[in-house]
């Protein structure tokens, strides 16, 4: 047997070889890059990787050495495409029908979600940092849809809560309506315990709050024997006690309600994580980003087959970007497929996003910018 240095010095002379195969390889796909820009075609060509993978594995021994090879030149393969990429995207610019803009109109009609006095009513006039043209609609889909009747030129929705995560029907209705995220709003969530003016926490004998809240605020209200009752969100809770005066009933929501309703706050900061923040997209039928912008968000769809997700991934490495975020959500009359929606840091004019940008344009399957914000 050989020793174990010996065995080193060979396969660094074989893989000296191969970074030396390497670098031809990648002048040659360079060349290929420049025939496909002058002749318009495609970079990505399915048909011709599949018929590689086949071809190599016939040239090797043994199942193990199959399944390497063909993954060896699955990758070989995805870098020469970024490659192209980057070549395609320097010959000609990535047509993205976004405009860039100073600012966002600071006077426009703005809609949120939810009673006057909510944690949305907050995250808006927080962001747009005023409280006149603001109005408040029922439904996200409602919000959704001033947007779409041109009644409103933003609205602002809760996507995500750091303890009880997405907000599953914000991520469907982006993917419904053509409008596009152009902000956020971080707020953190600190529910108080609210009642009628004069009233003691001494005398509550129920609570009304949304039922996520209730959960959030499970430990404070464990010990006590009061009657728990859900409501569709915390500023409906507030405006009921505000309007039964009421000294037994108490809300559970945020000091912007009890500011609104004229409730005491009996107690503040009852939810148990300390860290309880919901992030607010601002929501807009034009296609804009602020010059600024600094995180782009992405749906798309991708075969169903073993290894796309991987690949497309690969675009965001190989071009120095950074991933947030990914969640999935199902498509609708589709058994087991799903639509992911991505996020990552950067603008729209950067050049490695544009070159990423490129890849998955021809990579996935109905790929949307959703903003830069």
């Amino acid at each position: 047997m050989r020793d174990l240095t010996e065995l080193r010095r060979e396969l660094d002379k074989v893989d000296k070889q191969l970074a030396a195969l390497f670098e031809e390889r990648m002048k040659l796909c360079g060349e290929v890059a420049e025939y496909k820009i002058e002749n318009n075609r495609k970079v990505f060509d399915r048909e011709r990787e599949e018929a590689k993978l086949n071809a190599v594995r016939d040239l090797v021994e043994g199942d193990i050495n199959k399944k390497g090879v063909a993954e060896l030149f699955t990758q070989l393969m995805s870098i020469s495409r970024k490659l192209q990429y980057r070549m395609l995207s320097e010959h000609s610019e990535l047509k993205l029908p976004f405009i860039p803009v100073d600012e966002l109109d600071s006077s426009a009609h703005v809609v949120y979600q939810g009673a006057e006095g909510s944690y949305s009513q907050a995250a808006t006039e927080k962001f747009f940092n005023r409280r006149d043209n603001i109005s408040h609609v029922d439904t996200f889909r409602d919000a959704m849809q001033t947007l779409d009747e041109g009644t409103a030129a933003f609205a602002v929705l809760p996507i995500e809560n750091s303890t009880a995560g997405i907000v599953n029907e914000i991520y469907d209705l982006l993917a419904e309506y053509e409008h596009f995220i152009v902000g956020e709003q971080m707020l953190e969530i600190k529910h108080c315990l609210l009642g009628a003016p004069g009233s003691d926490i001494s005398e509550i004998k129920s609570v009304f709050a949304h039922p996520q809240a209730l959960m959030q605020c499970e430990h404070f209200l464990r010990d006590k024997s009061w009657e728990q009752i859900s409501m569709k969100n915390n500023a409906f809770a507030a405006k009921k006690v505000a309007d039964d005066g009421d000294k037994t009933q108490a809300a559970i929501a945020g000091e912007h309600a009890a500011a609104y309703y004229g409730l005491d706050i009996l107690k503040k900061g009852i939810n148990q994580s300390g860290v309880n923040t919901t992030r607010f997209i601002v929501v807009s039928n034009q296609k804009i980003f602020l010059k600024k912008a600094g995180k782009i968000s992405l749906c798309f769809e991708l075969p169903h087959e073993s290894g796309s997700l991987f690949h497309i991934l690969s675009h965001f490495i190989y071009n120095d970007l950074n991933m947030t975020k990914i969640e999935s959500r199902p498509i609708e009359d589709r058994k087991w497929e799903y639509r992911f929606f991505l996020d990552f840091d950067g603008n729209l004019c950067e050049p490695s996003v544009r070159n990423a940008l490129c890849g998955l344009r021809e990579e996935t399957k109905n790929l949307r910018v959703l903003g830069n914000y």
